[in-house]
C-alpha cells in the first residue's frame, strides 16, 4: 500500500525491509549466540580436536613440528603402566573425597548461615576468605603450615600427643594425599556453602512453617521440604567440584610435585611430568584425553541421576 507519492509507509517498510515482525528477526537468537558459539569452537573445540589427533601420534616437545603416526599405541602404553593406574586411583580418591567433603562441608555451613544470629552478616563476609585467594598463596602458606621444623601443624600435633616421626607430613606416602585433601577442602568449600545459602534462601517458608506447626522434626523438615528444592543445586555442584577436582594442578604441583613416591600424583600432574618432564607430547595427549573421558562420564551420570530424579518428582 502507497500514498499519492508512491513511497511505502514508514512502519511497513523498514518491516519489509528488514524481513522480521515486530518481535525482531528470526535470526536475532542466533546473533546473540554467536560470539559464545565462537569462542567455543575457537577456544575450546578446536584444541580439543587437535589435542586428540596429537595423542595418536609420537610427538617430542622439542621438535613438535615433527609428528609419527602410532595410532592407539600410546593409550596401549599408559594402560598397561602400573603407575598410570596409581594415577587414576589417586585422582579418583582425590575427587570423590572433594565432591563429597566440599558439597558437604559446604551444605552444613549454608544450614547453620541460614539461620538467625548475631554477627551473621560478618559470618558469610568471612566465608568467601578462603575462596577467594589465590591458589598459590594457598599452597605456600599451607606447606609453610606443614613445615617439619616450624610448621604450626606438627607443633599442634606434637603438644596432643599426636606427633609425625620427624614431622615430615608432606614427603611422608601415608601423609601427603590427606594433607592435600585438608587444604583443597579449606579452599573449595564456601563456594558451596554460598551457592547452597541462595538455595535455601529459596525454600517457601510457608512449606517449613507448616512443617514446624504439623510437629515435623528438623531432620523430617528437611528431607521433605528443603531437600527437594535444593536437590538441583547440590547434583549440579558436584559436577562441578569434579571436574574442578580432576583439572587442579598449581596446588597439589607447589606443595609435593606429585610425590613422594607418585602418592598424590594426579591425571593432571602426570600430564604435566610427561609433556614438560618427559618431553613426550604424544604420551601426554593421550592421557589428557583419558581426563576428558571421566569428565564426559561424570556429566552423562549428572544428566542420568537428573532425568531419574524428574521422572521420580512427575
Amino acid at each position: 500500500m502507497t500514498n499519492r507519492t508512491g513511497a511505502v509507509p514508514r512502519s511497513r517498510g523498514w518491516r519489509a525491509l528488514a524481513g522480521s515482525s515486530a518481535q525482531g528477526s528470526k535470526w536475532t537468537p542466533y546473533l546473540f549466540l554467536a560470539p559464545a558459539a565462537i569462542y567455543l569452537i575457537v577456544f575450546q573445540a578446536i584444541p580439543l580436536l587437535q589435542e586428540l589427533w596429537l595423542s595418536f601420534t609420537r610427538t617430542s616437545l622439542l621438535n613438535p613440528g615433527r609428528n609419527e603416526w602410532v595410532g592407539l599405541d600410546n593409550y596401549a602404553a599408559i594402560f598397561d603402566d602400573p603407575q598410570f593406574l596409581r594415577t587414576l586411583t589417586t585422582t579418583l580418591i582425590y575427587v570423590v573425597v572433594c565432591v563429597v567433603g566440599a558439597v558437604g562441608a559446604g551444605l552444613g555451613c549454608a544450614l547453620l548461615l541460614n539461620s538467625s544470629f548475631r554477627g551473621r552478616g560478618v559470618a558469610r563476609a568471612l566465608l568467601t576468605v578462603p575462596w577467594a585467594a589465590p591458589g598459590v598463596a594457598v599452597a605456600l602458606i599451607a606447606t609453610w603450615m606443614l613445615n617439619p621444623q616450624y610448621g604450626v601443624v606438627n607443633r599442634v600435633l606434637s603438644a596432643v600427643g599426636l606427633a609425625v616421626p620427624d614431622g615430615q607430613i608432606l614427603t611422608n606416602p601415608d601423609l601427603a594425599l590427606p594433607a592435600i585433601l585438608v587444604t583443597t577442602l579449606w579452599q573449595l568449600f564456601p563456594f558451596p556453602a554460598i551457592v547452597l545459602l541462595a538455595a535455601l534462601q529459596a525454600v517457601p517458608r510457608e512449606l517449613v512453617e507448616a512443617a514446624s506447626v504439623d510437629g515435623a522434626s528438623r531432620w523430617w523438615t528437611f528431607r521433605v521440604v528443603t531437600w527437594p528444592t535444593i536437590r538441583p543445586t547440590v547434583a549440579l555442584l558436584a559436577l562441578l567440584m569434579g571436574i574442578w577436582s580432576i583439572r587442579r594442578f598449581e596446588l597439589i604441583w607447589l606443595m609435593t610435585r606429585g610425590g613422594p613416591e607418585g602418592a598424590t600424583r594426579t591425571i593432571v600432574i602426570d600430564l604435566y611430568s610427561r609433556a614438560f618432564e618427559a618431553q613426550d607430547l604424544g604420551m601426554a595427549a593421550a592421557i589428557g584425553m583419558v581426563g576428558v573421558c571421566i569428565s564426559l562420564v561424570l556429566v552423562a551420570t549428572n544428566l542420568i541421576l537428573a532425568r531419574r530424579a524428574d521422572r521420580e518428582a512427575i
